[in-house]
């Protein structure tokens, strides 16, 4: 295989308010910080963030160029709560997209975040693998 993960990045302004966004905020975890240069931050199953310096080739907060997404491990309702009591503003109220519920926010920069819930009708069971039996 050529490809064994990925790590999306998302250029800030700068890198400790960020970090602090990021992790006391969102309740991320810090995986390791290059002074201002780089930052990596684990999102959980899997997902790896990092967060690098704007240059003038990539501002930070660009309009549009990305979103990501957070499965909220929580009602969704109770999560944005929580993040409102923590200084997070929400773009809207929580929006029911026949699936989904979504709640978008933003980060310091501007780069566009959003918190979304399964509906349970829509949720598929994680099953595990078949095992065979030894004879």
């Amino acid at each position: 295989m050529i490809i064994s993960g990925g790590m999306p990045t998302i250029f800030v302004s700068d890198i400790d308010a960020a970090v602090r966004f990021y992790t006391e905020t969102l309740g991320l975890r810090l995986i390791q910080q290059y002074g201002p240069h780089f930052a990596s931050i684990d999102a959980g199953q899997g997902v790896t963030i990092g967060l690098h310096p704007a240059s003038a080739n990539n501002p930070a907060g660009r309009s549009g160029s990305i979103t990501l997404g957070f499965m909220s491990s929580d009602p969704i309702r109770d999560s944005v709560a929580t993040l409102k009591s923590r200084g997070v503003v929400f773009l809207s109220d929580v929006i029911d997209d026949g699936q989904l519920f979504l709640a978008h926010f933003q980060d310091a920069d501007g780069n566009r975040l959003y918190l979304a819930e399964m509906k349970q009708a829509h949720r598929r069971e994680t099953r595990e693998p078949a095992t065979t039996a030894k004879a």
